[in-house]
């Protein structure tokens, strides 16, 4: 099941449409359903899971930690909604899209994709293109 929650920011109104097209995500790459919690944030409490956990000292938009096991996909997925807004400006993207493009990031890397390595993220960003065309 996916679950939305709200951390040092406003509770933003999700509908169903929005799971429903996250869990599509999951099936499509051969997945299951398992716990997924979505944790929406601001920079600084995305900044202090960044440096408590991972020991990286910068913003990010979206941390994942994986829970997965075999093929039953569950993790929580920490989401900076004010990094969203910032990269939707720079990238002149409109907010819904970036929102879209770093959800569908999230579930991908409990699916297994990485992107570290220029390969690895090209592959990502194809991936998230694809998923975000279906929805």
């Amino acid at each position: 099941m996916i679950h939305f929650f709200f951390e040092n920011i406003d509770e933003q109104p999700l509908d169903e449409q929005l799971k429903n097209w996250l869990e599509k995500i999951i099936l499509s790459e051969g997945k299951k359903l398992g716990d997924i919690n979505y944790i929406f944030c601001d920079d600084e409490y995305l900044l202090k899971v960044n440096q408590d956990y991972l020991q990286h000292d910068y913003y990010t938009d979206i941390i994942t930690f994986d829970y997965v096991k075999g093929k039953t996909i569950s993790g929580d997925i920490f989401v900076s909604i004010e990094r969203i807004e910032d990269n939707a400006t720079t990238l002149s993207k409109d907010f819904d899209s970036e929102f879209h493009r770093v959800l569908a990031h999230g579930i991908l890397h409990l699916c297994g994709y990485k992107d570290k390595s220029s390969e690895e993220e090209q592959m990502m960003r194809e991936k998230e293109d694809f998923y975000i065309r279906l929805r």
